[in-house]
């Protein structure tokens, strides 16, 4: 009887997964022990703490290049950068998740169980204080995402995700205000995503059997694998193609790239701001993290087969994004827009297969982050008698009523346009450079016109918040908690530091670029 061979397993190296997942059930625990008017405190610092230590251990093991836990997951320079990214920008969600001041209650239902529209429910809407189990909620996420960027093979890599796409289906339906449109947001998503979800999983066990073909080697889902089996197998390549499609699939649909993306504005509208903030920015991360993963490790054979596709979607990611970004009359539905567009510029950098390629993209994935986060920041400020006021004719005339609040928002709108100085123009440059060495101009083309096109509704908006003449309608601008406040310096600053200076950030993105196979 042959002895059975654990996996070794490097714990260091899983350390900051290790720690969220355990902050996650620690979380569980303080629901159930902890009194109601302490938990918010408790668990706003639990995942502070935990966020914090994650962190450490990333920077602590900066030099780690292994694949371990019986070759499931991938320790290696845009694992740790991408871990880091991620956790960052958590971070700055979760302080907008924990802000009390600016909502009495904070952003988040009491009690979720509460019919919509009921007399229980507008009661409970006027400064009960918010439901606390969103913290476990979004630190599962979080270490779902964790997983998502390291994962080493196609079936770890569904896991991640859903590990933290069901906490997000979850964290869209509990906003305080709106709670239908909040519901069906939610419930949108989670259809749409339970459906993008099975395209992943079929197209893995499609992969599992076009590897099935390889002469003296069994089948698998690992990269290594495939990547042997996309120059070697036997199979028909109908199993490859017909698998990398579906893969990807479930892949753009977490990226909101076209024509995968109709969930997204009705969900950044939906949800509570610091859960779209949080999607805005992580989800974005985790989702280019894996397609950067698959695509330059376990299907960098089949380049030639697959670039052309997915340089035709970002080109319609580009265009959908912009061309409907011009017709929005929400800002949460404009940014909703302008992330689409963002996913496109980002699949550039995807299929530019070099080095610099890799690197230009994490730089966009930070610098994108910092900035969508500190716009979802300001649009929770900008408030009347029910609740955040997202129209965009509400916002006229802002830049009389609240001057200083107003040039944020204008000088980060003029970061998504990609002006100079500001991280929107390091961050496409980044992306459309290697682009053109590898002579995809026709890619870098495309970007530029759908980049001047998408200045054209950030513009209407900074021109409606100074020229305009303040209404009646026109809504108060609530001054920050200490918490808001925070995220607010850090997105601001990284967004103009990473204008101005992004050398140290390109050297490290550089230095990260390289995968282990």
């Amino acid at each position: 009887m042959s002895e059975l061979k654990l996996p070794s397993i490097d714990y260091a190296a899983l350390a900051p997964i290790l720690i969220m997942l355990g902050a996650a059930l620690l979380g569980v625990l303080v629901e159930a022990f902890v009194p109601r008017r302490l938990r918010n405190a408790v668990q706003l610092g639990l995942a502070l703490v935990a966020v914090l230590a994650a962190v450490t251990m990333v920077i602590l093991k900066s030099e780690s290049r292994v694949i371990t836990a019986g070759g499931a997951l991938a320790v290696d320079g845009p694992t740790l950068f991408l871990q880091g990214t991620v956790l960052v920008l958590a971070a700055m969600a979760l302080l907008l998740v924990g802000e009390r001041t600016v909502e009495r209650g904070g952003a988040f239902v009491a009690h979720a169980a509460v019919t919509a529209e009921s007399p229980e429910d507008r009661r409970q809407a006027e400064g009960v204080g918010g439901a606390t189990e969103v913290y476990p909620l979004m630190t599962f996420a979080i270490g779902g995402m964790l997983i998502f960027v390291a994962a080493n093979d196609l079936l770890t890599m569904f896991i991640s995700l859903e590990v933290f796409s069901l906490p997000l289906y979850l964290l869209c339906a509990l906003a305080r205000r709106r709670r239908l449109l909040s519901q069906e947001a939610a419930m949108k998503y989670f259809l749409l995503g339970a459906y993008a979800s099975a395209f992943f999983l079929f197209g893995v066990a499609l992969i599992y059997g076009f590897t099935s073909g390889i002469p003296g080697r069994g089948a698998g889902v690992d990269f290594a694998t495939v990547h042997a089996a996309v120059g070697e197998s036997s199979s028909s390549q109908v199993l490859l193609f017909a698998g990398m499609a579906l893969l990807a699939i479930g892949l753009l649909f977490k990226a909101a790239a076209a024509p995968f993306h109709v969930w997204t504005p009705d969900v950044y509208q939906g949800a509570p701001t610091p859960v779209t903030g949080f999607m805005a920015a992580c989800t974005k991360v985790a989702a280019f993290g894996a397609l950067l993963r698959v695509f330059h490790v376990a299907f960098a054979g089949a380049s030639w087969d697959f670039t052309p596709v997915i340089g035709v979607l970002a080109v319609l990611t580009m265009l959908v994004g912009a061309v409907l970004a011009v017709t929005q009359t929400d800002i949460k539905r404009l940014l909703a827009y302008s992330s689409i567009a963002n996913a496109g510029y980002l699949l550039v950098g995807v299929l530019a297969p070099s080095k610099e390629g890799l690197s230009g993209t994490m730089f966009y994935l930070a610098a994108y982050g910092f900035s969508v986060l500190a716009a979802f920041a300001v649009v929770t400020l900008v408030r009347d008698a029910d609740g955040e006021a997202t129209h965009l004719s509400r916002w006229a005339g802002l830049g009389r009523r609240s001057p200083f609040f107003a040039a944020i928002f204008t000088f980060i709108l003029l970061a998504f346009a990609g002006i100079p100085l500001t991280s929107g123009f390091t961050s496409k440059f980044a992306v459309f450079g290697p682009a053109l060495e590898a002579n995809q101009a026709w890619l870098v083309i495309a970007g530029v016109l759908t980049s001047m096109v998408l200045a054209f509704p950030y513009l209407r908006v900074v021109v409606m918040m100074w020229l305009s003449e303040p209404g009646e309608a026109t809504p108060t601008v609530t001054v920050p908690g200490a918490l808001t406040s925070a995220a607010l310096v850090i997105g601001v600053l990284a967004t103009l530091v990473l204008g101005v200076v992004p050398g140290p950030l390109l050297d490290l993105t550089t230095g990260a670029a390289e995968f282990v196979r």
